[in-house]
């Protein structure tokens, strides 16, 4: 996902999809160990999706402090 995708969700679905990419990177993970991971890109595309879903969400939480 684009990080314009996650500054369009709301602080509801944000979370949501968080928690989703997390239980998605473990599943990968997991796969990647028994050896039936079929893409190892999607673990990068994954762990950086991740990575831009917590960027907005902590942006959010400061400009609500600010």
């Amino acid at each position: 996902m684009k990080m314009k995708e996650f500054k369009e969700m709301s602080d509801e679905d944000l979370s949501r999809k968080i928690e989703d990419i997390r239980k998605e990177k473990f599943n990968l993970r997991a796969q990647s160990k028994r050896g039936q991971l079929e893409s190892s890109a999607k673990v990068k595309q994954t762990r950086r999706d991740l990575a831009r879903a917590l960027t907005e969400q902590k942006l959010r939480a400061a400009k609500a402090q600010a």
